[in-house]
């Protein structure tokens, strides 16, 4: 068995940025950015009234009241072609360039007007209410950086920045096939000895949150014939997961049919749990990912190296899992040889303290645990007994992704 560190370094070790693939500024919602998006203007590009009022000299009106001469207005859309001079103003809306010769604008709640005439009623300092030239950002300015998946926040600035288009990853290809005669399908005839598929659904839906796109490959039975067929669809993914193996051992039947196609094996069992039974290989140029049988090994392992993999196919920057500090909310006994990975709710206390509270059970088979989790309590391998309320370090579930 190795490390769980030296399993993800291995599997990372795999893989590189996808290519990238031009997509409409509307279909870049959750994206990943291929390269720096660079304002291609300036915003504002000249210096606009922040307010409804009036444009004036600051010097014009440091002493109140102050009554000018209004020679013209300037809405939203045009521009003013005269210049302010002194003791003169102009009427300028929200949005509106400021005139050249006035450096502040007063607004229209502070003053008084009858015809031409505009009595100011408070003083204002220069720029009062004026939104400068590239206040937001300037032409040439990295407004969103490459790696980055795309927010609804982020399409608004390519937008402003004026990018109609923008180069994107490719979105990974992600094949999985579950594995084994005793799994059928959600709503086929249920028998006294099947159980029914959920790994591969809840994979999917990890690689779908993640960006990636799913391609469910069905049940391959327990005989080499049945594995071929299957993998057959997978041949031009850019990762292919397996889930389970055959009933003599896990996995027993996966390897051994692909290692007599051609797999190089890299790795087999690390020290975890749950999830011990992991492979890593590769088939031709597809890499591949066996994922335990058992619901929550599965997930969990996906969590903690499918994610990773996926980032980095998209080009994101791949650091260590978010962990953050916690208090038990019960003892736990003292771990093996094996890094443990404890579901567990969260909730914060009256002093403001985050509770990590593990469910009691934790069998690999309980999904509705899994499900009603909110965090992993990590325990390394050997680590002592723990009582409630020592602090120990936990990986945070979102939806059942990690937040990586």
């Amino acid at each position: 068995m190795i490390p769980v560190a030296e399993a993800r370094e291995r599997i990372l070790s795999a893989f590189s940025p996808l290519p990238a693939e031009v997509v409409g500024l509307a279909d870049g919602l959750g994206r990943v950015t291929a390269e720096d998006i660079v304002s291609r203007l300036t915003q504002p590009p000249a210096a606009m009234s922040a307010m409804d009022g009036y444009a004036v000299r600051a010097a014009d009106v440091g002493t109140v009241p102050a009554t000018l001469r209004r020679i013209g207005e300037v809405p939203a859309g045009q521009s003013f072609k005269g210049r302010v001079g002194a003791g003169e103003t102009v009427r300028i809306f929200t949005g509106a360039p400021l005139p050249d010769g006035a450096d502040a604008v007063v607004i229209q709640e502070d003053t008084e007007s009858e015809g031409d005439a505009v009595t100011v009623l408070h003083p204002v300092p220069p720029d009062r209410h004026v939104r400068r030239a590239g206040i937001d950002f300037k032409a040439g300015d990295v407004g969103i950086p490459a790696g980055r998946p795309l927010t609804a926040r982020d399409i608004g600035l390519a937008a402003a920045m004026n990018w109609p288009w923008l180069r994107v990853r490719r979105r990974p290809r992600v094949a999985i096939l579950a594995t084994g005669d005793e799994i059928i399908l959600p709503g086929e005839p249920l028998g006294p000895d099947q159980i029914v598929s959920s790994n591969a659904f809840a994979i999917a839906g990890l690689v779908a949150a993640c960006g990636g796109v799913p391609i469910n490959l069905g049940v391959a039975g327990d005989t080499a014939e049945s594995l071929l067929h299957f993998i057959k669809g997978g041949e031009r993914a850019d990762i292919l997961v397996t889930s389970g193996g055959a009933s003599a051992g896990e996995y027993d039947l996966v390897r051994d049919v692909l290692g007599d196609r051609g797999m190089e094996l890299d790795f087999y069992k690390i020290a975890m749990r749950p999830g011990k039974p992991l492979m890593f290989g590769r088939l031709g140029d597809v890499p591949v990912l066996g994922l335990p049988g058992n619901p929550v090994s599965s997930q969990v392992c996906a969590i903690l190296f499918l994610i990773p993999a996926l980032r980095r196919l998209m080009g994101m920057a791949i650091g260590s899992e978010p962990r953050r500090k916690a208090l038990l909310g019960r003892s736990v006994k003292r771990n093996d040889q094996r890094e443990d990975y404890l579901r567990a709710t969260l909730s914060v206390d009256a002093t403001g303290n985050l509770i990590a509270k593990p469910f009691e059970s934790q069998d690999s088979s309980l999904l509705t645990v899994l499900a009603r989790a909110d965090c992993l309590v990590v325990r390394p391998p050997f680590a002592p007994p723990a009582e409630a309320g020592d602090s120990v370090e936990i990986l945070p579930l979102g939806g059942g992704v990690l937040s990586f």
